[in-house]
């Protein structure tokens, strides 16, 4: 049973409540099942080459990180050496992987198309969630106990620091590349930074919740969605105005969330060992189904262009780890 509380300031944006009700078909469905061989420990992100198909994860726990030919549905190779990779984005224009790792603070770049060792960028400790500024030609890294590092792509050298008042978790460019959305919930907040400014301008209410890990932004609707472990929540924003608009249950342990653009849902992968699934009704979203997964499986990415969900699974004593590839349906 979910339920879903109403803010008196929502304007144009309509949540009933009661309890889910059942999609037929299934919102979601497993297509596939891709080993990922010796793998032990947690898996963290996922980062896409969409042209040629290879999908990166970060082995957090292994030292390592999987790349995942898509079209054969096997590991490719896999890049060893490295200190607790969490974050990795590809960097298509000049075909670079950037891995951010937690054990060294490093950010270790790898050149296509065979992913070579090219160069290393030290920030100092905790490197974490990496994202592509297209706009502004810049990759953004989240690290320490509280800075986001601006990199050059081309010069491949780090040229800035946003200054925050905690370590950052996931965070969004906006459409514009103006502004930031930040994660940081040892500080309880939902940072904005101003990207031409170079700091953090305001926060967003998160009326009382704390461990706000995972964040997707809409870009279409100009919406932010920002789950939280502490109460199992999502909320909803207005980036324009910076209102929220709703606050809905959701599952346990949440480390992933995205919009899926063509069906007008929301996908939130959580440890508990579900994916939740919301869909617009209305003018608002419901939750439609728990897609049942494995407990522990809690880090996810969701690829428009491919339209699949990719799911990591760690390893158990029984099962190698893996990565689950769900199919949208209808």
């Amino acid at each position: 049973m979910k339920h879903v509380t109403m803010l008196a300031s929502l304007i144009g944006f309509s949540i009933s409540g009661g309890a889910c009700w059942a999609a037929d078909p299934p919102p979601l469905v497993v297509e596939g099942k891709m080993a990922l061989g010796h793998v032990s420990g947690r898996i963290d992100h996922f980062a896409i080459d969409t042209d040629r198909r290879l999908l990166f994860v970060a082995e957090l726990g292994n030292d390592s990180v999987g790349i995942i030919d898509l079209k054969e549905g096997k590991v490719l190779r896999r890049l060893t050496g490295l200190r607790e990779p969490q974050g990795v984005a590809f960097h298509e224009p000049t075909r670079t992987l950037y891995v951010a790792n937690a054990g060294d603070g490093s950010v270790r770049l790898y050149q296509g198309p065979d992913f070579a060792p090219a160069g290393s960028i030290p920030l100092g400790a905790d490197a974490d969630n990496v994202r592509i500024d297209l706009q502004r030609n810049r990759v953004v890294v989240g690290y320490g106990n509280g800075a986001l590092a601006l990199i050059d792509p081309t010069s491949r050298k780090k040229v800035g620091d946003i200054s925050l008042k905690g370590h950052p978790e996931s965070f969004q460019l906006d459409e514009t590349g103006s502004r930031i959305f930040v994660n940081v919930p040892d500080a309880r907040q939902i940072a904005v930074v101003d990207v031409g400014a170079g700091r953090q301008i305001s926060t967003l209410d998160t009326t009382g919740a704390r461990s706000n890990f995972p964040m997707a932004f809409d870009a279409e609707l100009h919406r932010l969605v920002v789950a939280f472990r502490s109460p199992n929540r999502l909320m909803i924003f207005d980036t324009k105005s910076g209102k929220q608009e709703a606050s809905l249950d959701t599952c346990g342990d949440a480390d992933d969330v995205f919009f899926d653009g063509h069906r007008h849902r929301i996908y939130v992968s959580c440890g508990e060992g579900v994916i939740d699934v919301l869909a617009a009704i209305g003018n608002g979203y419901r939750a439609i189904a728990d897609i049942p997964t494995v407990t522990g499986a809690r880090t996810s990415l969701f690829a428009p262009a491919l339209d699949r969900l990719y799911l990591g699974v760690r390893a158990t004593p029984t099962q190698p780890a893996a990565i689950w590839v769900l199919r949208p349906q209808p």
